[in-house]
């Protein structure tokens, strides 16, 4: 029973016996503390007959059991195929104990050369998961090495919304399709998940409002649409050919990927730090401009906590000017008297 390292690695090996097998696995750290006690841990398991070997298994053989997972139990499991995308490009041929928090810590400060901080924490909260249900099935055993990278700060403050001119830019950059969704999410807010899973079922055309339950919080939505919207819902009802509304002409499903579409039509466009969610922010932003309520701003963006509407309350510059202007207008209507003074004697 003892722990060691390979040539030219720092994560620590755990060498033990189960029975007259002898057992030489990664311990997932280089923390010699916390490899002590992996080592304990599975000594422990052996003497109750319980240790059990973790399989030799791929991040990408891994991923493609937990996307036959995603699939069957999760309405986001688009967003979770792009993201492993990205994780088998640096991690998908290494074996789960190979992977540890320093190539972890690497692939962090690349790929925020490319994309956001907010971006890059849900990667590393995706391969986060990845290694935690790894454990869950038995596939894996030691410390999940994301617990050593730590995540990046985010400007959760930061609204980036679309001015009238730069989506009238944008939508003429746009291909047909893309040029629909991209009206449909600026005049309902809705995230872009929650729009490629809107089926017919959820939409009554009637009454021009859908009812859906909002996939990140599980919260029923009731949204209105405006003509806008109406009119994009209305045309893709001419040429239904899937039971979502909004489906991949070519293939009749779901689409896999708009987010190198968007970037293409915002390079031509030139426009920058714009994302589907952008559209999002520019919702909440012009129903804040035009008088609505932050209580209607949350119940229309589907909101559990009206703290995280709150930041639409800071995006409304002209309206806060306005209302400054206003009260200095009220001020000047206010006559000033002098002072009585005493008559003299």
């Amino acid at each position: 029973m003892a722990l060691y390292r390979r040539k030219n690695s720092r994560v620590w090996y755990a060498d033990f016996y189960d029975g007259k097998t002898r057992v030489q696995v990664s311990t997932g750290t280089a923390n010699k503390r916390e490899a002590e006690k992996f080592l304990a841990l599975r000594v422990s398991e052996v003497e109750r007959g319980e240790y059990v070997k973790p399989a030799r298994i791929t991040l990408a053989e891994f991923g493609q059991r937990y996307m036959d997972y995603a699939k069957a139990n999760k309405r986001s499991w688009l967003r979770d195929q792009q993201i492993l995308e990205h994780l088998n490009g640096a991690f998908g041929n290494l074996l789960l104990p190979d992977i540890t928090a320093l190539p972890i810590e690497r692939y962090k400060l690349a790929r925020l050369q490319a994309v956001s901080p907010a971006t890059v924490n849900r990667e590393l909260a995706g391969l986060k998961r990845l290694f935690n249900l790894a454990e869950q099935w038995g596939l894996y055993r030691g410390r999940n090495p994301v617990k050593g990278v730590r995540f990046l700060p985010e400007d959760n403050l930061k609204t980036r919304t679309l001015s009238q001119g730069e989506e009238r830019a944008l939508l003429s950059c746009c291909s047909p399709y893309l040029q629909d969704l991209a009206r449909f999410a600026i005049n309902t807010g809705l995230r872009l998940g929650d729009i490629l899973n809107l089926t017919w079922e959820e939409v009554d055309l009637e009454s021009g409002i859908i009812e859906l339950r909002v996939r990140k919080n599980r919260r029923r939505l009731e949204l209105p649409l405006n003509d806008d919207a109406m009119s994009v819902v209305k045309g893709w009802l001419g040429i239904r050919k899937s039971e979502y509304v909004f489906y991949n002409p070519e293939t009749a499903g779901q689409w896999k990927d708009l987010w190198l579409g968007m970037k293409k039509a915002c390079r031509k466009a030139g426009l920058n730090d714009v994302t589907w969610h952008t559209f999002r922010h520019t919702f909440a932003s012009r129903l804040n401009s035009n008088g609505a309520d932050l209580v209607t701003v949350k119940e229309l963006l589907g909101h559990a906590d009206i703290k995280t509407t709150m930041r639409y309350a800071h995006t409304n510059r002209e309206a806060k000017t306005s209302a400054v202007r206003r009260l200095a207008s009220n001020g000047d209507k206010v006559v000033t008297l002098p002072p009585p003074t005493k008559k003299s004697a």
